[in-house]
């Protein structure tokens, strides 16, 4: 994991917000959400080590590059986070997220809690909300549904899953841990939170 260079201040009318929990806790579902009920919203689309999926679209789910690009780009300074999760690394691009912000823009970030302690730090003044599943058995449902990882994956995501939130926790870098139990529900609330913070600032 690299250490993230402070963004040059926090551009005035945009703000940043960081979606992170375990894989399977619903994080782009509650994305999508965001950016279609929040004006002036986009999507900080990272870039990803790791193979394309079924409907995944390159450019759009994520930005997909070989390992050795990822290095040269880190070593560059050109990412604003950067973390390993389950053998593949992803990053956040800087400019991306600079420019929107100074735009006025909000920007979701969907990102693991490696990332999401290393936005905190680089932007303070970002939203932070963690996604908890209700327990570890809808997890586990919810990750076979998906029918995309061999079941050697899927054991490696769910053993990870508790240490996540249990490092979110610890690092005390996140405003907010919501239950993901009822997905429309679990929208309204994070929604609610979004709300509230835009009328704060």
């Amino acid at each position: 994991m690299s250490s993230s260079r402070p963004v040059s201040g926090d551009p005035a009318g945009g703000r940043l917000i960081v979606i992170s929990g375990p894989s399977g806790a619903g994080k782009t579902s509650i994305c999508k959400a965001i950016l279609a009920q929040l004006p002036r919203a986009t999507w900080s689309v990272s870039a990803t080590t790791r193979p394309q999926r079924p409907g995944d679209v390159p450019g759009e789910s994520y930005e997909f590059i070989t390992r050795e690009e990822f290095d040269r780009r880190e070593a560059a300074g050109e990412f604003l986070e950067s973390a390993e999760y389950v053998g593949h690394r992803y990053g956040t691009p800087r400019k991306a997220v600079e420019r929107a912000l100074a735009d006025g823009c909000y920007v979701v970030l969907e990102i693991d809690v490696q990332g999401g302690i290393q936005v905190a730090a680089a932007m303070p003044n970002s939203l932070r909300i963690f996604i908890m599943p209700p327990n570890h058995e809808s997890l586990r449902a919810r990750l076979e549904g998906r029918n995309t990882e061999a079941a050697e994956q899927l054991a490696k995501r769910l053993g990870q899953a508790d240490g996540e939130i249990a490092i979110a926790r610890d690092s005390h870098c996140y405003h907010r841990f919501v239950v993901n139990d009822v997905l429309d529900t679990t929208i309204d609330e994070v929604m609610q939170i979004v709300l509230k913070e835009h009328l704060q600032t």
